[in-house]
């Protein structure tokens, strides 16, 4: 719960507010950038909601947030509403699933629904709202975990969903040892004929991505958009295996097509197929610049 004491002093007047236990995560000024800018190395509100849809946007964003830094000064009786919004739908069959983790430092986390049973990409919060609407979505037969980092709450969804969950072995912990498939080697796996999952060491040392449909990219930390340099990019500074690995794996990756870039951490990005290939050599062009 947001602490009104703790308000930072550069949100604007009104009922929203961020307070200074901000981690800088990003996720409410990418969900509900008219309401929610940087400042400081925290979030702030910068602008206050005028209409129904944007206190919508800030209420999701408040619901998402990984520390519950988001606070309102009265009570909101509409939250209600904001949780039968999750998973919020991003394209097709494709579904933001909200409610991100400390654990995982606010990564996302998503939902793809099928009639063979539905996959969670990466862990969001178990908490009952969200559990209660992804029941209502159908059988979780998944859980793809892309990497160590995003696991978060995969225990209890795991237990609850009675769902099998998917993680390289290069990224098993004691917390995942679990895990009831696991990969091994550096091949691409095909889970269905419409979903491959494609090693990508670099980021960490079994990180993989999933590609479903040839056009939607569940990236993890691999692979995101930057708004501040307009490009896609790897996360050098949080490089935790090797950066010419990761270099070699973008290289590899960019044989593949697809439409989406839907990572854990990082912003979206949605172009045609040959856009995100011009975007995928120049991100190659950039990671290599910098070794």
């Amino acid at each position: 719960m947001a602490h009104l004491n703790l308000r930072h002093t550069q949100n604007v007047n009104g009922d929203f507010y961020v307070d200074t236990t901000c981690i800088d995560c990003d996720t409410c000024r990418w969900m509900t950038s008219g309401v929610f800018s940087r400042v400081d190395q925290q979030s702030v509100v910068y602008h206050q909601p005028q209409n129904e849809a944007e206190r919508l946007a800030a209420l999701e964003a408040l619901l998402s947030c990984p520390t519950s830094s988001i606070g309102t000064v009265e009570k909101p009786q509409d939250i209600k509403i904001a949780q039968q919004s999750f998973p919020i739908l991003v394209n097709e069959n494709i579904y933001h699933c909200g409610y991100h983790s400390e654990k995982s430092y606010g990564a996302a986390s998503y939902l793809i629904q099928l009639p063979e049973g539905n996959i969670l990409v990466d862990s969001p919060r178990f908490t009952p709202p969200l559990v209660k609407r992804l029941e209502e979505m159908g059988e979780i037969r998944y859980m793809y975990l892309t990497h160590r980092d995003d696991v978060a709450d995969h225990q209890k969804f795991a237990e609850h969903f009675h769902c099998d969950r998917i993680l390289h072995t290069d990224e098993i912990s004691t917390g995942t040892r679990n895990v009831e498939i696991q990969l091994t080697g550096s091949e691409p796996f095909a889970l269905t004929p419409d979903l491959l999952i494609i090693p990508v060491p670099g980021h960490t040392k079994g990180h993989t991505v999933l590609l479903y449909k040839n056009k939607f990219l569940f990236t993890g930390d691999h692979l995101a958009w930057s708004e501040s340099l307009h490009q896609l990019v790897a996360f050098h500074d949080v490089c935790w295996y090797s950066w010419s690995q990761q270099i070699k794996s973008m290289h590899q990756l960019a044989n593949y097509s697809f439409e989406w870039v839907l990572p854990g951490h990082g912003r979206r990005f949605h172009a045609d197929a040959d856009t995100m290939h011009q975007q995928m050599q120049r991100c190659i062009q950039w990671m290599e610049s910098l070794e």
